[in-house]
């Protein structure tokens, strides 16, 4: 799954069953969607994600990383980063 307002640099690589999706959806006064605002990621170029894989929010995912497969990821990845299973855990103190 791709949200809509995702952006997805050159030589991107994207596996199966990832969802590239947002956080939250931005409401007006009355309750009812705002259409169009950035709240999927950004990709830049070079990154690699692997199966199953769920990026969330308007977070930037840095050039040359690679995110491993069944990842959740709601925080900015530095360029050139490696983020599995394991790194990802310990960066939220788990």
């Amino acid at each position: 799954m791709i949200g809509e307002t995702a952006v997805i640099g050159d030589n991107v690589r994207i596996y199966q069953a990832v969802t590239l999706g947002a956080r939250d959806f931005p409401t007006d006064d009355d309750g009812k969607l705002i259409k169009g605002d950035a709240r999927h990621p950004i990709l830049e170029d070079d990154v690699v994600i692997y199966a199953g894989a769920t990026v969330l929010g308007r977070i930037t995912i840095g050039r040359g990383s690679t995110i491993g497969g069944n990842v959740w990821l709601t925080q900015d990845v530095p360029p050139k980063s490696i983020v599995t299973q394991a790194t990802a855990r310990n960066k939220s103190g788990r």
